[in-house]
């Protein structure tokens, strides 16, 4: 059975830090690139950081880029978001994406780990 689990969530005050953890299994963990997105109360899902299945190259949302670092442990079959300098507009639901880095109709979604950025 395929899952995605993430964890890490939780209220933390702005310019505070959080570290996300999405763990996989069900899959070959290392031919998946993976991926962070979010949404917003009102909003829709944007991409937030991504990773390729080695980890050698990673992107980032320019929202958050300098603040925000995704890495990953092929060894544990888990993607990380380390998440510094929070601000009130982080505040989102965010989501574990994993897409094969070959087959386009193999991709796969966690459920979710509110962050809420409050004073």
């Amino acid at each position: 059975q395929v899952q995605l689990v993430e964890s890490g969530g939780g209220l933390v005050q702005p310019g505070g830090s959080l570290r996300l953890s999405c763990a996989a299994s069900g899959f070959t963990f290392s031919s998946y690139a993976m991926s962070w997105y979010r949404q917003a109360p009102g909003k829709g899902r944007e991409l937030v950081a991504h990773i390729t299945p080695l980890g050698p190259n990673t992107n980032y949302a320019d929202s958050v880029k300098g603040r925000f670092t995704i890495s990953r442990d092929n060894a544990k079959n888990t993607v990380y978001l380390q998440m510094n300098e929070l601000k009130a507009g982080d505040t989102a639901v965010y989501y574990c994406y994993g897409e094969h880095a070959f087959i386009a109709t193999m991709w796969y979604w966690g459920q979710g780990t509110q962050v809420a950025v409050s004073s």
